[in-house]
């Protein structure tokens, strides 16, 4: 079983930039694909990256792509999402999740194995 959980979500002006950070109760967190989903209240959950287990490859949403970056420390079995220039669209609650597949099927899928509780993200205009 592995805990997930969010911390550094909070309100940023449109252009801002925040870091969300997730921490693993699981020991053996670097066997897990890692990524970042959001969801909007009244819409799906939405993939967002997602980061290999030895954190070579990553993954974006077109959308997040050149402002969003993922990233990994496996000695503190943290995971990070740096987001820079942000919109008012990325306002959402983010949820760091980890599996035990492949990153890159992490956003096809749209499932996996564990999820945190989410941050909130607020963007104002």
């Amino acid at each position: 079983q592995v805990q997930l959980v969010e911390s550094g979500g909070g309100l940023v002006q449109a252009g801002g930039s925040l870091r969300l950070s997730c921490a693993a109760s699981e020991g053996t967190f670097k066997n897990y694909a890692m990524g970042w989903f959001r969801q909007v209240p009244g819409k799906e959950r939405e993939f967002v990256a997602a980061i290999s287990w030895i954190g070579t490859l990553t993954y974006y949403l077109d959308s997040v792509k050149g402002r969003f970056t993922i990233s990994r420390d496996n000695a503190k079995n943290m995971v990070y999402l740096q987001m820079n220039g942000v919109e008012p669209e990325d306002t959402a609650v983010y949820y760091c999740a980890a599996d035990g597949g492949t990153a890159r099927d992490m956003g096809p899928r749209g499932d996996v194995d564990y999820w945190g509780k989410g941050t909130l993200v607020t963007v104002s205009s």
